[in-house]
């Protein structure tokens, strides 16, 4: 077999792959994934998604080759830095800022969390993508609040609890519809800054 035979196969795949518009493709991206909120990962399948976004399954799986693939696409499509901009001059200003914007998309990113869960234990790809997307943008500029805050000399660089700033709001975040059933709302994790972060931090 030749060269240019061996690579025909490759060459038709990617002709396809050009047909699909960005647009067309996050379309598929954001019924995937709010059909997970809606669903659970099991309960959602590659032809589920073709039919509600009245495509041929053919064409997701032409694309994606699996359902783990083209979540763990979807997920990456929808990575954000929602605490990107917090910046207000003062760390504890800086925390309640912080606990709004999370409030705000709790329930959004919390479902999907929920909803991944297990999916994310049986495949690293999937897991990967996961963190990428939803968890280490959180993870990084809540780091960078809490670096301004040392910068500007309201806690030291010492300080034993700087460390589990980010594990203590997104953990309240994703624990609070476990505990009392409700995603937590702005009023809550207001409260929840004022009488944990700021008392640990050794600030008022």
């Amino acid at each position: 077999m030749t060269s240019q035979a061996a690579d025909a196969p490759e060459t038709v795949v990617a002709s396809r792959r050009s047909k699909l518009t960005p647009e067309r493709e996050q379309e598929f991206f954001d019924t995937v994934l709010d059909q997970i909120r809606e669903c659970g990962y099991d309960a959602v399948t590659m032809e589920g998604v073709a039919a509600s976004t009245r495509c041929s399954k053919s064409t997701l799986y032409r694309q994606w080759k699996t359902k783990p693939r083209f979540v763990a696409a979807a997920l990456r499509s929808h990575r954000c830095v929602r605490f990107a901009g917090i910046d207000t001059g003062s760390l504890a200003e800086d925390l309640r800022a912080a606990a709004r914007v999370a409030a705000e998309r709790s329930g959004r990113d919390t479902g999907l969390l929920q909803a991944l869960g297990h999916a994310m234990m049986q495949d690293q790809e999937l897991a990967r993508a996961l963190r990428e997307a939803l968890v280490e943008p959180e993870v990084e500029a809540l780091k960078a609040i809490v670096r301004r805050g040392v910068e500007r000399g309201e806690v030291p660089a010492d300080h034993p609890a700087l460390e589990y700033v980010p594990a203590q709001l997104l953990g309240v975040v994703r624990v609070h519809p476990v505990l009392e059933g409700r995603y937590a709302d702005e009023e809550y994790l207001a409260r929840f800054v004022d009488a944990v972060l700021l008392p640990m931090l050794g600030l008022r």
